[in-house]
């Protein structure tokens, strides 16, 4: 009995897709891996390099191809069939295999992992954690974060609102929550907002790393009375510090002074700072010394002192 074989017929199996949805109709065109991406950054200027086969489908899987009245429809019956390739290239959405998405979101994992361990300390050691320490407490936030819809169901989630005193509701506190890494965001920002959770809820101690900054200040100005607020200082009534000289307000910015000392005309102090201090303390130094002081970063992180 003879055996029928599809001789003729031509797997793509090294392809990525590019879609583009006009008048109601789904247009593909089949390209190389990795050479879309290039192709709009400029890296590659040849089409062929790009192109598996030139040509317009409606299904590449199925090999369908595009009849001329749709492409007319949806492009214009002037336009040349290398523009609508063009088109599409340029204006498409990129798909790709099952194979290159997971390779892609396990990239962005392993990014958002070591962007976060690098960052976050033990907050009695201050050493950082492994990796490893950071994926499992990292599996720990998405698990809860999925079991969160049950617990909102059982009047228990971040979602109910808090009943005052008074028997008003007061407004429901938004709380961080880590569902796992995904795809289409940045891993700068999904390191971030891992971050953010890992702090809020604590699966093991973490606390953010503290920068080492170095503040040089116009002795003539230390002693003036400062104009603007400075940042809570975490007292009974939880209000802003909106006394002190200018070297008082500087101080407060300050979690460790390391060293400080009279250099000249300036006055130097060394430090370490919390990372969400930074922007205020920046924006003090400037509008209270109107740009005669300074402030320097020495380390970014400081994630252990001897």
């Amino acid at each position: 009995m003879p055996i029928n074989q599809p001789s003729n017929q031509i797997k793509l199996t090294n392809v990525s897709l590019v879609r583009l949805k006009k008048a109601k109709k789904r247009f593909e065109i089949a390209c190389y891996k990795n050479k879309v991406l290039e192709w709009r950054s400029g890296i590659e200027t040849d089409l062929d390099n790009v192109l598996q086969i030139e040509g317009v489908f409606l299904n590449v899987s199925k090999g369908q191809t595009a009849p001329s009245a749709d492409l007319a429809k949806a492009f214009g019956a002037k336009t040349s069939v290398n523009d609508i390739i063009l088109e599409i290239l340029n204006k498409g959405e990129l798909q790709v295999g099952e194979k290159e998405r997971h390779a892609q979101l396990e990239r962005v994992h392993n990014e958002v992992v070591g962007i976060v361990a690098s960052k976050l300390v033990d907050p009695k050691t201050k050493r950082v954690y492994t990796t490893g320490m950071i994926e499992k407490a990292l599996d720990m936030l998405s698990s809860q974060g999925s079991q969160a819809p049950h617990d909102k169901a059982a009047g228990s989630g971040t979602g109910t609102p808090v009943i005052g005193e008074e028997g008003e509701a007061k407004p429901k506190v938004k709380e961080h929550v880590w569902t796992g890494v995904v795809a289409t965001k940045s891993a700068k920002s999904q390191a971030l907002e891992a971050m953010k959770a890992l702090i809020a809820h604590q699966p093991i101690p973490v606390a953010r790393a503290r920068m080492r900054l170095r503040i040089t200040c116009p002795t003539g100005i230390l002693k003036h009375a400062a104009k603007s607020t400075g940042p809570k200082l975490g007292d009974d009534n939880g209000e802003e510090n909106t006394k002190g000289t200018v070297k008082d307000r500087i101080l407060s910015y300050i979690e460790q002074v390391e060293t400080q000392d009279v250099v000249g005309s300036d006055w130097e102090v060394t430090g370490f700072v919390e990372p969400g201090a930074f922007k205020g303390l920046g924006d003090f130094i400037g509008s209270e010394t109107k740009g005669q002081g300074r402030v320097e970063v020495l380390d970014m992180a400081v994630t252990h002192e001897d």
